[in-house]
């Protein structure tokens, strides 16, 4: 009998949540930061390194997939888990974002959207039954629904004509996702910034029927405020027994202010961007490794980190391969922040199920507030 999808609540601590998902592929625990390989790798790393940072499940993405190497190629070739050597689970992104951000010469209509490929112009069409046939053929864990990322800003009456539209196209993608057990669709709430528009939304959704959901439409331009808060009742307006996404977020305080406020899934670029951009995140806060401060430095990036960034290479060396431009700057960077990530998960998973998660935000803070310390 096959498995199916389910998500257990185990904790909570004010609004902040503790639970495991349970997938084909094993348990995903939450709050869960996605790491994103957006074309089947996360740059700079192998799968098993990124396994080995305690990363549960991965992101792809439809939209760059679809575009190259093709979901065709890759289902003949066995499917994306086995394509890119990752044996967990892996959750996709729709391509909504990306056809909104990246292509040109967009044309949406009730239908779907009409672009072209930032990669070489080609013509395309997504639809959400096509976005559906695509993730199929990848065989994601975790499938998205199609929609559109209302930009921001937006006047009221855009973000609302976006919005319905995308919910149409959700009681689309969930008629086209069909009866898959052990795979599971989420919805996505869209609304931008107004109230009654994502109470609108998550009813809609509601009355669809989703594995879980997701909090579409912020961490596009709108602010760490605006965003929290939306926050402070988006999440509480979506089913309880069902995971929470929220979607391309974002830096540690950004992370940490989304689980007080019930988030959790999350999913960012940036500590691998950043990794290949010199950009390291630590206990406390971010230092910039191109810095002239860190030539004669002898110490680990974090004293207290495992990585073996922090394990085995001081300031000295990591800012001597980022300037002379060596692979191995972003491979250990890259590591190092996804590492902190996870712990930082980690952390915050051991708080809500020990009820001391107050505690652990005033930590999280006042090691920030400290800031890097110089050396003697």
């Amino acid at each position: 009998m096959t498995k199916k999808f389910s998500f257990q609540l185990k904790a909570t601590d004010g609004k902040a949540r503790t639970g495991v998902i349970s997938t084909l592929r094993g348990e995903i625990r939450t709050p869960a930061f996605m790491p994103v390989g957006t074309a089947a790798t996360v740059k700079a790393m192998l799968p098993e390194n990124v396994r080995a940072t305690g990363a549960d499940i991965l992101l792809g993405n439809t939209y760059h997939l679809m575009l190259r190497p093709t979901a065709e190629r890759i289902e003949r070739l066995g499917g994306l888990h086995k394509f890119m050597n990752w044996d967990r689970p892996i959750l996709t992104d729709s391509g909504g974002f990306q056809v909104m951000s990246l292509s040109s010469l967009r044309k949406m209509s009730e239908k779907g959207v009409t672009f072209k490929s930032h990669i070489d112009g080609s013509l395309h069409h997504l639809t959400p039954e096509r976005s559906m046939e695509i993730q199929r053929m990848l065989g994601s864990d975790i499938v998205m629904c199609f929609d559109e990322c209302t930009p921001y800003p937006a006047e009221e009456t855009v973000a609302h004509a976006s919005m319905q539209m995308s919910m149409r196209w959700a009681a689309r993608s969930q008629e086209a996702f069909g009866d898959r057990p052990g795979h599971a669709l989420f919805g996505i709430q869209q609304g931008s910034v107004f109230h009654d528009q994502r109470a609108d939304s998550a009813q809609k959704l509601t009355d669809i029927g989703f594995d879980g959901y997701a909090v579409g439409g912020l961490a596009v331009g709108e602010g760490q405020g605006a965003m929290f808060e939306v926050l402070d009742y988006a999440p509480d307006m979506l089913p309880p027994d069902r995971p929470r996404y929220l979607m391309g977020v974002g830096k540690p305080d950004d992370i940490v202010g989304a689980v007080v406020r019930g988030i959790d899934m999350m999913d960012c670029v940036l500590p691998s961007r950043s990794g290949r951009t010199g950009q390291v995140f630590t206990r406390r806060g971010v230092l910039n490794i191109k810095n002239a401060r860190h030539q004669d430095d002898p110490r680990p990036l974090d004293e207290a980190c495992a990585c073996p960034a922090c394990q085995h290479y001081s300031r000295a060396y990591l800012h001597h391969v980022f300037r002379s431009q060596e692979m191995i700057s972003s491979m250990l960077l890259t590591w190092h922040n996804l590492h902190y990530y996870q712990c930082l998960m980690s952390e915050m998973r051991d708080a809500i199920a020990h009820g001391s998660f107050d505690e652990f935000q005033t930590e999280f803070h006042a090691l920030r507030a400290q800031g890097d310390i110089e050396p003697v």
